[in-house]
């Protein structure tokens, strides 16, 4: 049996599998995949039916060139890997799980061969289309996957393939039972509950506040969106901090809750998805008072604990304050590169 023909015209070289990218008719059947792997591998974050329905609408990455499912003879989804990239990047992003009933068959390497051959294709297409800066179309391809420190067989994997640890970063919890800090702004700011109205304010702020993050690109309109309509946003539990006067977006804490984790790990919490302060308003104190307006948001829907996640060699001397603020590491995860040759 050849291997079977999927997107783009690359193949999945594992035919006990019947392989095709994923159409909306399949967003049940890849979540319930996805939630068998959550089961037994126990992430700490997973994607739900709302989050994939979201991906299926994207137009940088279209789901029918960018995303792959495999179906065992009877018809049940027991694998997938789906890619995205920013047209001017230089690096793509692999994402994918295999069932358990079929790891170490060798699915894993036969998806990770295809995002390879996929994100080849993507650099090449984007060269072609003159979306890449100059410097950016001469560079080899790349590929980025992340995965938690837990996930032993997924970091042996990796590295069979070539593929090294470029960065760590820390998921940190606050427990909201006691005291929590009060930090007051100075007079000439105002923190306010994020609106809609400011959803485009706040991603340009977004957008200049982690110019200097490692691994940051820039959000367009339909990246963002991901972010303010996920399903799990609470703009309820978010903040922004603006100059009074000029109505200037210094800094802002976008909320997420998801309310299914508290089952599964056993406590709730308000997880801080984006925290960022422009440049200009550094050292007055404002990303402490977002996190504490956070806290106090938080227990005030009875959660358990506040959380985030932070590279660990953040250029802002952000774990620095999240330990001051009362945050303690609990996971780690990593984030692992393959530089490959180019498509000829």
């Amino acid at each position: 049996m050849t291997p079977s023909e999927v997107a783009a015209g690359c193949t999945v070289d594992f035919p006990l599998l019947r392989w095709r990218s994923a159409g909306n008719w399949d967003v049940p059947a890849w979540a319930a995949l996805i939630a068998r792997t959550a089961a037994v591998e126990k992430p700490v974050w997973f994607e739900h039916e709302p989050e994939l329905e979201q991906i299926m609408e994207s137009r940088k990455n279209p789901p029918e060139r960018n995303t792959v499912l495999g179906f065992d003879p009877d018809g049940v989804a027991r694998a997938y890997a789906r890619l995205t990239k920013n047209s001017d990047s230089e690096k793509a992003y692999g994402f994918g799980c295999v069932d358990p009933q079929w790891q170490r068959r060798g699915v894993g390497s036969a998806l990770l061969e295809w995002l390879e051959a996929r994100t080849r294709q993507r650099f090449a297409e984007d060269a072609q289309a003159g979306g890449q800066a100059t410097e950016r179309v001469t560079a080899a391809p790349r590929l980025r996957i992340h995965n938690e420190q837990q996930h032993g067989h997924q970091a042996a994997l990796f590295a069979r393939h070539g593929y090294e640890v470029v960065r760590y970063f820390n998921e940190m919890h606050r427990p909201l039972a006691g005291p929590l800090p009060d930090v007051v702004l100075d007079p000439g700011l105002e923190l306010v509950t994020m609106g809609p109205e400011l959803s485009e304010a706040v991603r340009l702020a977004h957008n200049e506040a982690f110019r200097d993050h490692w691994g940051s690109e820039p959000k367009d309109e339909e990246s963002w969106g991901y972010v303010v309509n996920d399903p799990q946003a609470r703009p309820d539990l978010s903040a922004v901090v603006l100059e009074r006067g000029t109505g200037i977006v210094a800094g802002y804490q976008l909320a997420a809750h998801d309310a299914e984790s508290a089952v599964t790990r056993g406590f709730s919490e308000g997880y801080t998805n984006l925290l960022g302060v422009r440049r200009e308003f550094r050292g007055r104190g404002i990303a402490s008072a977002l996190l504490a307006d956070a806290m106090r948001r938080f227990a005030s829907e009875g959660f358990d604990v506040a959380s985030l996640d932070v590279d660990s060699e953040n250029p802002t001397g952000a774990l620095a304050l999240y330990t001051k603020m009362g945050y303690t590491p609990v996971n780690r995860s990593l984030a692992w590169d393959k530089p490959l040759t180019p498509t000829a």
